[in-house]
This record gives C-alpha cells, structure tokens and sequence, in this order.
C-alpha cells in the first residue's frame, strides 16, 4: 500500500471488531479509537486520522443504523471496502471455568448472535457499547463470574483468556466495511480486475422516476450491488445509495450515469475502488 496513509479511525475501542477489520486489511497504519461513527469521520476531515473504517452491513444485523446519513454528509471519499468474519470468543478472567460464570456483557448484536452458549450456560445478560467495552469491564472488575463475548484481539488488548473461541450460532456472520478518506483515490482502470462505484441520488417527482433513472444500468449491462433508500425528517423517500459493478472510467458505465443524470436531480460520486476478494470466493462457492 502506498505510504502516504498512516493512520486510520474506527468507532469504538481498542479491541473491537472495527479495530480488528482496521488491522487485518491495512495492518502497517496506526489504528484510532473513536467514541462514534461521526467522531471517526470527523477524525479524518480535521487530519486527526487518514483513513476511517465504517461498518455498513452485517449478515445478520443487516444495515447498519445511522451511517448512511454520515456517509452523504461527510465530505468524504470511499477509497476501498473490507469483509470482516466475525469470530465471537467467550473471554474471561485468566484461570476461570466456565462453570464459575453467572453474566455476559457484550455489544447489543453481538449477544443475540451467542444465544446457544448463553443458554448453554445460564448467562445474565448485559449489553454494552461494544465488545470490547465488555472485555475492558471484565478485567477491570477482576471476578471471575464476569465474561465478555469479542475478538481474540479484545483478549490480547486487555489481558483475558479465551475460554471458548467460535461462540456465534451462524458460521456466515460476516460485516462488510468501507474506507474513507479526504481525497480521492481512484484506481487506474486495468482490464480483468473487478471495481464497485459508489454514487447517492436524488429521483425527479415524475412519475417511475426510479425506473427511468436506473434503466440505463441495466440496459448498458451493469450490474447493480446495493440499492437502498433512506427518509428524511418528514419520512419523504429523499436520497438512495448505490453501489454498482464497474469503473468510473468503463464506457457502460459512463453512459448509465449520463441516463440517470436525466432523470435524477442530483447524483453525488462517493467513490470508485477495488472490488474486495471477498466477492469473487463467495461466488464461486455459490
């Protein structure tokens, strides 16, 4: 990766999963604890971080709450996108059995993906900001009654131990992140190699204005990955966001952006970036 990136945020604390995709996917930049979405995003446009790391959707959780807002109003580009497979642990005091445990603490999605283990051993249940709050809280307290569910990272960090690693009840939870950064950061079109393009829209109030506006996509043969529509304050279907399959530069796509610029009212770029490898495996698989 190009030196010029040092540092990237991410929402929560040292430990969390977002720590983790962080360290995994650019694993020579210092990571940037920070207490909300919009404090990491903040993080980067007042040169406090380079990059940021935004979870977007979860297998299981689905959309996550809130970022879709952020992400057309923080004057940010998208430079890249990341899958992360959430591993969950069971993290406990060093020296504890899982037979002293009486309470779990963890993050509000993170607790209903480890049903069968909480049942399993008649956990009381707490949520938290996020997993690695939970691990913190656990070793702070220092009883052994006490767990968290998180990353082997968040046991690292705080000094717990792993009594029990793959605790999710789905295999398959997986979140997808994207990358942001002040500037943009195109990649030169190169033949054979898969690219996302990322755009939020605004439709004219003429009727099947989201038909028209989205046709040239379909007929110029892109393929369409994500769309989703998000209200404003007086629950008026304002905005969508898009990502489709393609580069900005891939004459396909150009012309399905002059289509949808006749019938939209406005179309902002967020960003074009190399597709992750985790799409091309799961489609194999598939």
């Amino acid at each position: 990766m190009d030196n010029m990136y040092e540092t990237i945020a991410f929402q929560g604390m040292a430990g969390a999963y977002s720590d983790l995709a962080c360290r995994i996917a650019y694993p020579e930049l210092e990571t940037v604890p920070s207490v909300s979405f919009e404090a990491a995003f903040l993080a980067v446009r007042e040169e406090m971080a380079d990059l940021a790391m935004i979870p977007v959707d979860n297998t299981l959780a689905g959309r996550v709450a809130d970022v879709h807002y952020l992400i057309a109003n923080g004057q940010l580009h998208i430079i890249g996108e990341h899958f992360q497979l959430i591993r969950h642990c069971l993290l406990g005091l060093p020296g504890t059995k899982l037979e002293e445990l009486t309470d779990v603490h963890s993050h509000v999605h993170a607790i209903p993906q480890c049903k069968k283990i909480i049942e399993e051993l008649h956990l009381v249940k707490h949520v938290v900001a996020d997993t690695a709050k939970g691990a913190c809280d656990v070793k702070k307290w220092g009883d052994k009654t006490q767990a968290a569910i998180g990353s082997e990272l968040a046991a690292q960090i705080y000094g717990l131990e792993i009594l029990k690693k793959d605790v999710q009840d789905a295999s398959h939870n997986t979140t997808r992140f994207l990358v942001f950064s002040r500037e943009k950061d195109v990649p030169p079109f190169e033949a054979g190699k898969s690219y996302l393009t990322s755009f939020t829209f605004e439709v004219r109030n003429i009727p099947a204005a989201l038909y028209k506006a989205l046709g040239g996509f379909a007929t110029n043969g892109v393929q369409m990955a994500k769309l989703e529509s998000y209200v404003d304050k007086d629950f008026n279907v304002a905005r969508f966001y898009a990502d489709v399959e393609g580069h900005i530069d891939e004459h396909s796509l150009q012309l399905a952006f002059e289509e949808l610029r006749f019938f939209a009212k406005r179309v902002d770029m967020l960003g074009t970036y190399p597709a992750h490898s985790f799409r091309n495996s799961n489609r194999m698989a598939s």
